[in-house]
Parts: C-alpha cells; structure tokens; sequence
C-alpha cells in the first residue's frame, strides 16, 4: 500500500527554489564598474580621524579642539573622552598636554610625546582635577616630568600602559589615591614613579633612573614590579605600605627599603650594592629571597634591621656580606635560612627574640632514594631559624 506524500514536502522544491531565486536577486549587484578611473574620496587622514572620534563620541587632540596656550602646547578644559592622532613635539619652555578639568580620559593611542630642550612636563594635570586617566602611549625626553599629577595635587589619576623616559625629573608623579599600572619608566632624571598616600603600582617595570625606582610617601600598595640598575633604592616606600611580589636587582642602594608599619612579602633581591631588605619600625617581612647583595663599596646585608617591632619570618638570605642583621632589640626573627655570606650568616644584638638557630653546613645526611629518609633539620622547633 502506497502512503500520499504530504503536500508540504511535495512543495518544499518549489518553494526553495523561489527562495533561492528571490535571495540571489537581492544580493546581486551590477558586476558592471563605473566608467573612469578610480579616484580618491579627498578626505584627509585628519578628516578620518575626527570622523571616527564623532562616530565614537570622542575628541581628537588638536589644535582646534584643545588649543594650547602660553605654557602648552594643547589644553584640555571640558571633561570627555579625548585620543591623540599623531606624535606631539614638544616646544621649549611649554608643556606638552595640560588637563585642567576633572572626568577625562586621555588615550594616546600609540603615539608619542616627545620633548626637546627646555621643554617642561609632557603630560600635567593641574588644579584641584580629579577622576582622570591618561593611557597607552610614550612620554620621553621632556625637560622636566613626564607625567606630572602631584605638582598641583590632582587626586584619583590613573596612568596606563605608559613608557616614560629620558625625561629631567621623574617619570610619572602622582598625588594621593592614584594608580600606575603597566607602565615602564626608565632613565629619567628622579625617581621613575613616585605616588603619594592611598596610592596603587600594579606591574610596572623602573630601570637605569636618577633616585629611586618606585618610590611612594605611605599608605600605598606596590604588587608584581621590577625595579633594577638605579641610582637609589629599588623601592622606597613610606609608612604603612606593602610591596608584595617585587623584584629588585643591580640598584646602588637597598633593594626594598621600608619605614614604619610596611610589609614586604613574597619579594625578590639580588645583586644590589646595599641591603637587600631595609626595614625600621614594626615591619612584617615574609617569605622574601635575598641573594648576592651588599656588592658595592660599603657592605649590606640581605635582611637589615634599623629599629624594633619587626616580624622577620620565612626568608632566604644568601652571598651576601651578612645573612640577616638586626642592631635593635624587640623584634622577633624565626623561620629563617642563611648560607654563604661572607662576614656572618647572622648578626643579631641582644633582647631580641629568635627561634633556635642551627647550624647545619654538615647535616652529615645520608644520601636518599626511595621513599623515605630520616629528618637530617636537626630539630623539630617549627619556628626554627638554619644555616646551611
């Protein structure tokens, strides 16, 4: 017995082919080219650019729309969203970019900031500004700074993705509440970045500069950045501070010096002409790896103790001319390992209080392989401190 074809299936040919017909129709255009020669549209890369801004909602940096002045060379006045179009050559004795209102965002867009002799700042944010970012380009050889938020205290300033160099005074300088991220400084004439209290530094890279690498006045937070080969401190961070994941190598100073109050942990030392840790009042310093420092004229330590309060706990220290150095008491050092340091491995004054050293240069263990082996530490103190 023979089933009937429903009527839809045996007139769903047609009408995909209808379909297919009727789609062909609408896409199809004049394969034809229009007669002459191809010619240009006349728009300018100017004109494209302010173009996309409108389409974007964002306004190009230029001379019409942020004029400069007699100390710049464009001013930013009204809050918005603004982006450069090409690189800025500076001019002596005039900023580069001035913002002077609060909620803007400056993108440079790759481009570069490039100063000359006698030119002042190639980014400045003056006045009571807030709320303002500036990202995403290069500021170099300006005369002064290179991004300047601290001069009239502009707070709550972010800059992103910056490299900042060869510039007379610091790279980037911030005022309170503000944050550095991703930014490379290097070869300027202070510190590379300097931020003030409540401050963030977030994977930012500081090499060859005149001061400091990264230096903060307190209260800041400075994660995942490398400070090397400058003419200071690698850190130099103010109280009540945390540097935390840090690396600092080849600088004439300590590598990390801290005040009152600062944690430093889980941070990287090495090859640096003085200490490599320096802490005064009440730091916690924790799980922190010092090799090879105090290498220039004076002698240094690993780990230098100025004043009392401090937490020394979980840190290596090695090759230096001292392991650990502690010259107050009150402070409480546990949990440590030192080897290889030249003139001491530890040199701790009196009343201080310190988990049980052992010497264990000679554990005199028997070689192992398999699954288990007795304990050659000698102790079973988990607070002790050793000498390998």
């Amino acid at each position: 017995m023979n089933t009937p074809t429903p009527r839809f299936f045996r007139f769903a040919p047609i009408a995909l082919a209808a379909l297919i017909a009727t789609a062909s129709a609408l896409i199809a255009g004049p394969l034809t080219p229009p007669v002459g020669p191809v010619a240009p549209t006349g728009k300018t890369t100017q004109e494209v650019f302010d173009r996309v801004a409108a389409l974007e909602s964002r306004i190009a940096i230029n001379s019409v729309n942020t004029p400069g002045d007699a100390g710049s060379i464009f001013r930013i006045t009204q809050p918005g969203s603004y982006f450069l179009n090409a690189n800025v050559t500076g001019v002596a004795g005039r900023n580069g970019i001035v913002i002077s209102s609060s909620g803007v965002t400056v993108d440079l867009n790759g481009f570069e900031l490039i100063g000359v002799a006698g030119s002042l700042n190639g980014v400045v944010i003056t006045g009571a500004a807030s709320n303002v970012s500036v990202r995403n380009g290069s500021i170099r050889f300006w005369g002064a700074r290179g991004a300047d938020a601290a001069t009239s205290g502009a707070t709550k300033v972010s800059f992103t993705d910056l490299k900042v160099s060869f510039c007379g005074g610091s790279g980037i300088r911030c005022h309170t509440d503000a944050e550095v991220i991703r930014c490379m400084v290097a070869s300027n004439g202070a510190e590379g970045i300097f931020v003030n209290g409540g401050s963030t530094v977030i994977g930012c890279t500081a090499t060859g500069n005149a001061v400091a690498g990264i230096a903060s006045a307190g209260n800041s937070t400075i994660i995942q950045c490398t400070s090397s080969n400058n003419a200071g401190d690698g850190f130099n961070v103010g109280n009540g501070s945390t540097v935390s994941h840090c690396t600092a190598s080849g600088n004439t100073g300590n590598g990390i010096r801290a005040f009152t109050g600062c944690t430093i942990t889980a941070c990287t030392t090495s090859g640096n002409q003085a200490n490599g840790i320096f802490v005064a009042f009440s730091c916690i310093v924790l799980n922190n790896t010092n090799t090879q420092n105090g290498v220039g004229p004076s002698v240094g330590a690993g780990i230098f103790v100025d004043f009392s309060g401090n937490r020394i706990e979980g840190n290596v220290c090695t090759l230096a001319d001292r392991g650990i150095h502690v010259i107050s008491p009150g402070n409480i050092i546990i949990r440590n390992t030192c080897s290889g340091n030249t003139t001491s491995n530890w040199t701790i004054t009196a009343n201080n209080v310190v988990g049980p050293i052992l010497d264990r240069t000679a554990p005199a263990s028997a070689a192992i392989n398999g699954n288990s082996a007795p304990s050659s530490l000698g102790t079973t103190d988990p607070n002790a401190n050793f000498t390998y």
